[in-house]
């Protein structure tokens, strides 16, 4: 299922804002971690509806996946 693009938006810079707030990032940081994550790729092709999780969860995801890519680069 696909989001309102505009309410769709509105979400992206929730999430990004609690990223960087939870993950002590510059907005800046955030905003690369999360465009360039699985879980902003399902959340804008409309995958599981990602979109309709909440910015908690989504952020919680996110966290994981920096954290499971930060334990690749030490191997």
């Amino acid at each position: 299922m696909m989001a309102n693009p505009i309410l769709l938006q509105k979400k992206y810079a929730r999430v990004v804002s609690l990223l960087a707030e939870r993950a002590g990032l510059s907005y800046e940081q955030a905003l690369d971690v999360f465009y360039h994550s699985v879980t902003y790729d399902l959340m804008r092709n409309g995958i599981s509806d990602m979109h309709c999780m909440s910015d908690g969860y989504l952020v919680q995801d996110l966290l994981d996946e920096m954290h499971e890519s930060s334990e690749k680069n030490n191997l």
